[in-house]
């Protein structure tokens, strides 16, 4: 059983930036790969980024220059750093994790989900 717990999401004007932090238990995080989703209302949730068990990264194209996935093993944690902001990127963002080392951008590939945290950039 993993749990994944989100911080670091907040209101910030267009062009600013955050960083969301996602804790997770368990002992063998490392070999699992990480994601990002977010959810805007009326929308469906959409992949955003994801990290596999060994750094590769992947991105959507509309945060693609923009947004920045990490991972810190040693503190069980996955980074979303986001930077150049817009008023489109408001939304509810979710971390999960598969486990499997590979990372994907298909939700239901991922096993565990965070609660959610808050992103509202304002124009």
């Amino acid at each position: 059983q993993v749990q994944l717990v989100e911080s670091g999401g907040g209101l910030v004007q267009a062009g600013g930036s955050l960083r969301l932090s996602c804790a997770a238990s368990g002992r063998t995080f490392s070999s699992y790969a990480s994601g990002w989703f977010r959810q805007a209302p009326g929308n469906e949730r959409e992949f955003v980024a994801a990290i596999s068990s060994g750094g590769t990264t992947y991105y959507a194209d509309s945060v693609k220059g923009r947004f920045t996935i990490s991972r810190d093993n040693a503190k069980n944690t996955v980074y979303l750093q986001m930077n150049s902001l817009k008023p489109e990127d408001t939304a509810v963002y979710y971390c999960a994790v598969r486990v499997y080392g590979g990372a994907a951008q298909t939700e239901n590939l991922y096993r565990y989900w965070g609660q959610g945290t808050q992103v509202t950039v304002s124009s």
